[in-house]
């Protein structure tokens, strides 16, 4: 079992800053080479504090913003403009970062786009839905409107 910092919030595992312990080889062939973690060492307390300070800074401080928040989001409709061809195809598919970019664009607050997930990619033109967890307890719907962008 290899003891390691997580850098970023891993679904299953925990949030950046959190010391985890996980087999080898998930560690040496994925959350190391992905950024995802860093080795644990005596020293890296420092680092823990680093980035749970970070972390902090970037989060919604309290679970009354989140749910304010997650009122204003869900009570929204996104309308979010891609490259698409002539049958309603995109060019590639929606990304959280264009999630994230659409929500600010449209007044409703700022998102932090690895909080963002899509059950499935979005490759068509239409109505559909991401989540983002906003808080350890509170988890928004986005309402996405994903239209053609005009030429």
């Amino acid at each position: 079992m290899s003891k390691l910092i997580l850098t970023n919030e891993v679904d299953g595992l925990g949030s950046a800053g959190d010391v985890i312990e996980v087999k080898d080889g998930y560690a040496r062939n994925y959350l190391i080479p992905q950024g995802f973690a860093v080795s644990w060492s005596r020293g890296g307390e420092k680092q823990v504090a680093v980035i749970r300070a970070a972390r902090e800074a970037r989060a919604i401080a309290t679970h009354d913003e989140a749910v304010t928040l997650k009122d204003a989001i869900e009570n929204a409709r996104v309308r979010l403009a891609v490259k698409a061809g002539a049958e309603g195809r995109l060019f590639g598919s929606v990304k959280p970062a264009d999630i994230a970019q659409a929500v600010s664009d449209a007044g409703i607050g700022e998102l932090d786009k690895r909080k963002i997930s899509v059950p499935s990619p979005i490759k068509v033109v239409g109505d559909h839905e991401a989540l983002v967890r906003l808080h350890d307890e509170v988890t928004a719907v986005i309402s996405l409107q994903v239209v053609a962008l005009k030429k």
